[in-house]
């Protein structure tokens, strides 16, 4: 299928715009819209996508939407459909990292999107049953993904290490699968050059704050932690959020810890990656030391460049190889497993933010069985019932992604007043 750049382009800015919801309400979105409203990827095309993407450090949303653009256009799709899926996001956060810099707590926000919260639960759950639907097709995909959630949701295993425990499984049992097309291989000298092109993209502005600002800057030091987590840190922005808080709270004191979990608050409710948590700690510590707000501008953009040219490498460097790595056997099996595994750590995502939604917060409990628990004297029946009407309208009524989100806005800030208003 031939696809306009304007058309994708068009596409990429909509899916910015809408993608509420962290990891699991992104690539819900992406899938409704590349793969069953147009066609524009098939179904094993965005399996495979989202298998490497689940393997990768950082925000595996956004590096999916950067290798849909690829797959479309190259390399200058795939700038593009990242940019655009990070840029809407990391805008309004800089404005709200403003706004809370002047007026203090972010609850105005929350409220503000309490509404859409519930909408993006009703999206997420959706999309969940259709990609298991796709995913799971033998026993074993589904005793995968069914460990998977277990080790996540209920023992908090590190997320690398069930990745890579489905792969090894796969692996070792191989397939009697054969693929589909004969792929060719990738030009190891064009890999290497795509490395070193994004590699000094990257690593040259790092290279500029030490020479300006000295080691012991707080601009230097922000961008040093910034390039370590782009690397280091698997799991998405539920584990950058215990990274970062361990090194602005307890170690270099920029931030509370209050402030740093209204960070996080903030994050959820806007559009993009939740990683863009980390634009807020950058704004906010930056500020804290130097005293401007203009100082904060820049940290955003030092965080946002550190955190994000890593993706485009890893994409651009890894991409042309999956198809030819999908061609072997035993690599087919163990890509498979993980399609498997990855609809657990969906439905643990979904079920996290869920839980969030419904009850405000939650706890790993303590003992053998660290589940995942809520805070049952902050359970909102509203939100249950909200969401059930709006599932209702996606999945039965077709209303789409736009719709459902504007009616839980609607529906979120009515309730609201009724609320100051009683």
């Amino acid at each position: 299928m031939t696809v306009q750049f304007r058309q994708a382009m068009a596409l990429w800015a909509r899916i910015g715009v809408l993608s509420f919801g962290g990891p699991a309400g992104q690539i819900a979105l992406l899938h409704r819209e590349v793969v069953e409203q147009r066609g524009w990827l098939s179904e094993q095309e965005f399996l495979r996508a989202l298998n490497f993407c689940m393997l990768l450090p950082g925000p595996e949303a956004m590096q999916l939407a950067t290798y849909c653009g690829w797959k479309l256009h190259g390399q200058k799709g795939g700038f593009v459909a990242g940019s655009l899926f990070v840029l809407p996001g990391a805008l309004i956060m800089l404005a709200l990292s403003s706004l809370y810099a002047v007026f203090g707590q972010a609850t105005f926000t929350q409220s503000l999107f309490w509404g859409i919260k519930i909408a993006v639960l009703a999206i997420v759950f959706e999309a969940l049953i259709k990609i298991a639907k796709k995913a799971l097709k033998r026993p074993m995909d589904w005793w995968l993904a069914g460990l998977a959630f277990i080790a996540l949701f209920c023992f908090g295993l590190p997320f690398p290490l069930v990745v890579a425990a489905a792969a090894l499984f796969g692996l070792l049992i191989g397939s009697d699968i054969k693929a589909e097309t004969v792929a060719i291989r990738p030009a190891i000298s064009e890999t290497l050059k795509t490395i070193g092109f994004w590699l000094v993209l990257w690593l040259v502005p790092l290279l500029l704050l030490f020479a300006s600002y000295g080691s012991d800057h707080v601009f230097t030091k922000l961008a040093t932690m910034f390039s370590t987590l782009a690397v280091v840190t698997f799991g998405g922005a539920y584990a950058v959020l215990a990274s970062l808080g361990q090194t602005v709270v307890e170690q270099a004191a920029w931030m509370t810890p209050q402030q740093m979990m209204d960070g996080f608050g903030l994050a959820e409710t806007t559009p993009g990656p939740l990683i863009l948590v980390g634009q807020f700690v950058a704004f906010t510590s930056a500020r804290s030391v130097e005293g401007s707000l203009w100082a904060g501008v820049l940290a955003s953009a030092i965080f946002l460049w550190m955190t994000f040219v890593p993706c485009f490498l890893w994409i651009f460097a890894g991409a042309p190889w999956i198809s030819w790595l999908d061609s072997w056997p035993r690599i087919r099996s163990a890509l498979a497993a993980i399609t498997a595994a990855v609809s657990g750590v969906i439905l643990n995502l979904s079920l996290w933010f869920a839980l969030h939604v419904v009850f405000g917060s939650a706890e790993r409990l303590s003992g053998p069985v660290p589940v995942w628990w809520p805070d049952w004297s902050g359970f909102d029946a509203a939100a249950v019932i909200l969401a059930a009407v709006l599932g209702f309208g996606l999945m039965r009524l077709q209303w789409g992604i736009p719709k459902t989100l504007v009616l839980g806005l609607c529906a979120g800030l009515l309730w609201h007043i009724m609320g100051s208003l009683i």
